[in-house]
C-alpha cells in the first residue's frame, strides 16, 4: 500500500533554525542539495531530511537535474506566517496605544 506525504504545518516546518537558514539560501537562488549541505556542519542526509520537511510543507520544491536534485523557495505558504505576524503585532500595538492613551498620569 502505498502512503501519501502529510502536509506539514508551516509554523513547524520553520521552527529549525537549520530549516530557516535554507530557506534563506534558497531565497537567493536555486540550489542543488550538495550546495546547500556545504552550508551545514551536518551529513548530506540530515540536509535532505530537512529539506523534505520544508518540501512537505510546500515551502521549496525540486527537480532532478542529472545526478543531482536543485531545490528553489516556494514562498506562497509563507503568506500564512506573515498575516498571523501582522495580526499579533497589530493586536499589540493598539493594546499598548490603548493603555497609553487611556493612563492619563502617562506623558508620553
Amino acid at each position: 500500500m502505498l502512503q501519501t506525504a502529510q502536509k506539514r504545518d508551516v509554523f513547524q516546518a520553520v521552527a529549525d533554525p537549520t530549516r530557516r537558514e535554507i530557506l534563506k539560501l534558497l531565497a537567493e537562488k536555486e540550489l542543488p542539495i550538495s550546495e546547500i549541505s556545504a552550508h551545514f556542519p551536518m551529513s548530506r542526509t540530515a540536509v535532505a531530511k530537512h529539506l523534505q520537511v520544508l518540501a512537505e510543507a510546500e515551502l521549496v520544491r525540486g527537480r532532478k537535474k542529472g545526478r543531482e536534485k536543485i531545490y528553489w523557495l516556494h514562498p506562497e505558504p509563507l503568506t500564512e506566517l506573515r498575516e498571523f505576524y501582522e495580526l499579533f503585532w497589530s493586536n499589540k500595538l493598539s493594546k499598548h496605544k490603548y493603555v497609553l492613551e487611556s493612563d492619563p498620569d502617562n506623558e508620553y
